[in-house]
């Protein structure tokens, strides 16, 4: 059962297409996430995230500062590796729902007013990824077939 499981996560019908989508959006992930995570890329680290998130109402602070901050800086990662793509495209595509509606909703669409245009573009990419797999050329195609 586990390794059925486990082969059902890995394995995927989808082409090479699936790496152009996955090295992109992985590296934007994780770029955002060692901005929240490591304050790398101009970006607050930890503390001032958690800050940041605490006057939002997001408490407490610091665990959603890790757990933002890690769906996007290690799920990016394992996109662009193609390394247990569907739980970590879900895991960012989950993070970016949150972000459209507790930070950029009341913006409107457009990211030069805040929107939330950005977050939803990465996060259908995201779901794209979760549903199809990592594609041909991933660590998950490796993965199956060692398990097969």
């Amino acid at each position: 059962m586990k390794s059925s499981l486990l082969n059902t996560i890995l394995t995927s019908k989808a082409g090479a297409a699936a790496l152009v989508l996955r090295v992109p959006v992985g590296l934007i992930l994780a770029a955002h996430g060692a901005q929240k995570l490591f304050g790398w890329f101009g970006g607050n680290g930890l503390a001032g995230t958690a800050q940041w998130l605490s006057s939002m109402g997001m408490e407490p602070g610091y665990l959603m500062a890790i757990l933002a901050g890690g769906a996007e800086f290690f799920g990016g990662l394992a996109m662009v590796l193609g390394l247990l793509t569907r739980p970590a495209a879900l895991a960012a595509a989950f993070t970016m729902l949150v972000a459209i509606f507790s930070v950029h909703i009341s913006n409107g669409l457009f990211a030069d007013n805040g929107g939330y245009e950005y977050a939803l573009t990465l996060m259908v990419a995201s779901l794209a990824l979760a549903i199809q797999g990592g594609g041909s050329l991933s660590m998950d195609k490796v993965l199956s077939e060692k398990l097969g």
